[in-house]
């Protein structure tokens, strides 16, 4: 896979890389969904394979799939690679856990008690650090303060202010920034190919320069829900009929991802549509974005009814264009 976007990033890793002055931690600071994950995942595999057999790898961070090296990796089987997510849960594997423990980030210690087996190096992912709880996060710095040698960190991090400060001083940072619609074209045609001309164009729009959070909605038709909302905001729903057909189709088993994300899109919609309005029409439009975004973000978590839901919902939508009597 190629990382679209984030050259400079690139560039300064190679630079470190091939002059022999890699850091052994580096903060990959950004909004989720940019391609930091790709980043150290590609970097990781960059690292290991030059140490490993470094003839014929390509520009940047790529690697051959023919590569001894992306073989093991892609096999989940690299010896000297290590890489710390949330896991599933154990009684309910269809969930990640909340947080990556303090175990996982113990567990890095095997890797180190031993002598590397394909090269001189080791590598270690972690995604994201914003996900370690407390003691995990001491324990990883731990490592950091006293790094074994000839190993590089690779972390993922979204919120760089909200990490101990001890843990970003000990790494080099590296920013990452939201792309541009031609190179999230790009990516997302990557990503997933067989997507029509609308909807690649939808996810574009709705993706915010960051297309790991716009692949979320692939496949699922969101240029028509878009649709939905837009209507729902511009003509109102006197009668109750398009909120009623709409909370009909997503309450529907097959439809929980198209239910999951309209309850993203709804507040969102209602948060845009505000920045266009004064006064009171302003005032309104932000009570229904308050309404909206706390039925919304507590519909799965209490497991609200999602007919009810959606119903709610479209009515605030709706109410954008009809008087709010109730404010």
């Amino acid at each position: 896979m190629k990382l679209f976007g984030h050259d400079s990033a690139i560039e300064a890793f190679r630079s470190a890389l091939d002059g022999g002055k890699l850091h052994h931690a580096w903060l990959l600071a950004g909004p989720k969904g940019v391609g930091k994950a790709m980043f150290a995942d590609l970097a990781a595999q960059r690292v290991l394979a030059q140490a490993a057999a470094p003839d014929g790898l390509g520009e940047g961070l790529s690697v051959s799939d023919t590569h001894p090296t992306a073989q093991l990796i892609r096999a989940g089987s690299h010896p000297d690679l290590r890489k710390l997510v949330r896991l599933p849960r154990d009684r309910k594997p269809d969930e990640l856990a909340r947080n990556i423990t303090v175990d996982q980030v113990r567990g890095i210690q095997s890797l180190f008690a031993t002598t590397p087996s394909m090269s001189d190096w080791r590598a270690v992912v972690i995604d994201a650090i914003d996900d370690l709880e407390r003691p995990a996060a001491n324990a990883l710095l731990k490592n950091l303060e006293e790094p074994p040698p000839n190993c590089v960190f690779l972390i993922v991090c979204h919120s760089p202010g909200r990490i101990l400060p001890t843990i970003r001083s000990r790494c080099r940072m590296l920013k990452f920034s939201r792309l541009s619609d031609d190179v999230m074209a790009s990516a997302i045609a990557q990503a997933e190919p067989n997507l029509d001309a609308d909807e690649r164009a939808a996810l574009v729009r709705i993706g915010n320069g960051a297309p790991g959070q716009a692949l979320q909605y692939a496949g699922l038709d969101i240029a028509d829900l878009d649709t939905a909302i837009a209507t729902l905001i511009e003509q109102g729903d006197t009668g109750n009929g398009a909120r009623a057909a709409l909370a009909q189709s997503l309450a529907l088993k097959k439809a929980q991802p198209r239910y999951e994300a309209f309850l993203d899109r709804a507040p969102t919609a209602i948060a845009a549509h505000a920045r266009t309005l004064e006064g009171k029409a302003l005032e309104n439009a932000l009570c229904a974005w308050e309404e909206a975004r706390s039925l919304a973000g507590g519909a799965q978590r209490l497991s609200l009814d999602p007919q009810a839901t959606v119903f709610t919902l479209a009515g605030l939508l709706a109410s954008l264009h009809e008087p709010r009597h109730d404010a």
